[in-house]
């Protein structure tokens, strides 16, 4: 894989997954019938116990980019 191809490579995390998800207006098993995968793992990453990698974040990408999903992650919270 080309280094062009790693960097422009979107970073999954459980808030990312769960944000497109809702951004798609899927149920856990509606997006996991469209990966191919059980609904189970869509829970486990979106608890963040795993995380996609391989095909299922290289598809993840794909639907985001297909959907125009925009995800900015919000900064931590300073604590007082």
């Amino acid at each position: 894989m080309s280094q062009r191809s790693k960097a422009s490579r979107k970073h999954w995390d459980s808030e990312r997954i769960q944000a497109l998800r809702q951004h798609l207006g899927m149920t856990q098993r509606e997006l996991s019938d469209r990966l191919g995968t059980r609904q189970q793992t869509i829970s486990e990453w979106e608890t963040g116990m795993y995380r996609p990698r391989g095909a299922s974040a290289t598809l993840l990408s794909i639907i985001a980019e297909q959907a125009r999903f925009k995800y900015q992650a919000a900064p931590p919270e300073k604590k007082t």
